[in-house]
């Protein structure tokens, strides 16, 4: 794309980083500018010490072990590679996740960015000059850029590992560890540091084996695609916080970021409720299964799981989740399903066995529905 700016400021050292930032993304997204907005508010956290070599080697013990537990309490085929561990700073997890992330969240932004400019248009004054329109052209992957860094940022935070956004992605041979965080919780609850580590690694361990299965990031995708083929964006409601916004009060802006409705309002009628409703499944399946998992190994590999649980269990008590779907696409996944996706979990356990529950993962079509969740016999009942 032409730079507008022409030669202008061309010297200015601060200029030229803007305008690397500005115009470093073709795309829906501007990915450099929220790289750069994530890793600048996970900064606010306070220390982010890289990781040492007697971190990485704990790190490492800890999914060994996991790998172990996990294959035989669940029966599930392990993966066919070898997962590369990595503990890293909260940057790194900023890195991996933009890297992860896109292919996902960019045929949203592509509509949304449409929603954008037909709102720009119609806000535009007819006599603006060529330059203002080509500038106006950028604010869609720049508020989308925002966006994404703001949650991004915030989550990073708070996140013990990479499949704390509990979806299917490519790369899932790399199993992260946010070292930092895990090392804060730790002595924020005096846990003992070798059976936090493991706790943590049975948790990505157990997403590493649900999504190394050849259908699920297809799966995921193909929801996505159809949520996504027949939503309405609210252009009326995104035209009036597009004309709210105040290039001069950037608190505003950020204001508007940070708050807890969507940025882009979309409009849901049946057929995309029960869209959404199919992406809930699919995400309460995957998070309630892998907390099953994680209880159960726990409770009888950890000395200290009952301080843990209760740790965890208070933590959850105010944690936000999924902000990135339900901020940036209207998928709203709350604490409650995911509870409800462990005790389905547990229920068909109980009244079977894990090899029975581990058939969930055999394929897309064995996957619970909504329904099917709330009520596990009708699961049973279709499942041999």
């Amino acid at each position: 794309m032409p730079n507008p700016f022409g030669d202008m400021l061309r010297d200015a050292p601060l200029f030229q980083e803007l305008q690397r930032v500005l115009f470093s993304s073709t795309g829906p997204v501007n990915w450099e500018l929220a790289r750069q907005i994530a890793v600048a508010s996970a900064a606010s956290a306070g220390e982010d010490d890289a990781p040492t070599d007697a971190d990485q080697r704990a790190y490492e013990e800890a999914a060994r072990v996991a790998e172990l537990q996990v294959a035989s309490f669940t029966g599930l085929e392990p993966p066919s590679d070898v997962a590369v561990v990595r503990a890293v700073r909260r940057a790194g997890w900023i890195g991996a996740n933009v890297d992860g992330l896109k292919p996902l969240l960019e045929p949203a932004a592509e509509k949304l960015g449409a929603a954008v400019a037909d709102a720009q248009r119609q806000a535009m004054p007819e006599e603006a000059p060529p330059m203002a329109a080509q500038l106006m052209s950028q604010m869609s992957p720049l508020l989308l850029g925002a966006q994404v860094g703001t949650v991004l940022g915030f989550l990073a935070q708070h996140v013990l590992g990479q499949y704390d956004i509990a979806v299917p992605r490519a790369g899932h041979g790399t199993v992260l560890f946010v070292g930092p965080n895990i090392e804060a919780f730790r002595r924020d609850w005096s846990l003992d540091a070798t059976e936090f580590r493991t706790w943590v690694a049975l948790h990505e361990v157990t997403h590493r084996f649900e999504f190394s299965r050849g259908w699920t990031l297809p799966r995921f995708r193909e929801l996505l695609d159809d949520f996504l083929s027949t939503i309405r964006i609210d252009v009326e409601g995104l035209q009036r916080r597009l004309d709210s916004l105040d290039p001069q009060d950037p608190e505003g802006m950020q204001r508007m970021l940070e708050g807890d409705g969507q940025l882009f309002g979309t409009v849901l009628d049946d057929e995309q409720r029960i869209k959404l409703g199919r992406i809930q499944a699919f995400m309460a399946s995957a998070e309630g299964y892998a907390d099953h998992v994680m209880h159960r190994v726990g409770k009888t590999l950890l000395k200290t799981y009952g301080q843990i649980d209760e740790a965890m269990r208070r933590y959850r008590e105010s944690e936000q989740v999924d902000p990135v779907f339900e901020r940036l696409l209207g998928i709203e996944m709350k604490r409650e399903q995911y509870v409800v996706g462990r005790r389905f979990c547990d229920t068909v356990a109980g009244w079977s066995d894990e090899r029975m529950l581990a058939k969930m993962w055999d394929s897309a079509d064995a996957l619970p529905s909504l329904p099917e969740l709330e009520e596990p016999t009708l699961w049973l009942s279709r499942t041999d």
